[in-house]
């Protein structure tokens, strides 16, 4: 496959991850919130806490598509083994852990205040869990990258 056609290729992913997301996030959540609200009751109070933890972990999740664009952008150019894809990615580990932590988190903060369920921490190691693993993978691509890219550095420097 060309680069500008791997290019294309991952930026329609990404445009398709953020719209999928903004669908997840826009109308979903908030109307299956909405939707278990009105079948019971005694959950209202649980909805405006919820959705707002919700929302505040989708913005590292959008932070990392800006950081996948510009790492696109530079495959397209023809410069997929550089420092600035590595630190992109190292900046990728970084989000997901936080995120993956905030996550844990927000969610026994909340079952400490009785806004949440300890099956609903149960099933959220699952996310937590899918966050730890972007962040290892993109851990190890970092640290590939910067390797090939130091000896891309050298071999451009040799006659």
């Amino acid at each position: 496959m060309k680069q500008k056609t791997l290019e294309r290729v991952l930026k329609i992913i990404i445009v398709g991850l953020a719209l999928c997301g903004a669908l997840l996030f826009a109308y979903v959540i908030p109307g299956s919130g909405k939707h278990i609200v009105e079948c019971y009751p005694e959950f209202s109070s649980w909805f405006v806490p919820w959705l707002v933890f919700i929302l505040i972990a989708a913005v590292p999740c959008y932070a990392v598509l800006v950081f996948a664009w510009r790492i696109a952008v530079r495959i397209g150019a023809d410069d997929s083994f550089c420092i600035k894809n590595a630190k992109d990615l190292k900046a990728v580990c970084i989000l997901a852990l936080s995120d993956s932590a905030y996550f844990l988190l927000g969610n026994i903060v909340l079952w400490l205040f009785g806004k949440n369920h300890p099956s609903v921490i149960m099933a959220s190691l699952l996310v937590v869990f899918v966050g730890v693993a972007i962040a290892v993978a993109s851990a190890v691509l970092s640290h590939l990258v910067l390797k090939a890219a130091l000896i891309k550095q050298e071999n451009d420097l040799t006659i």
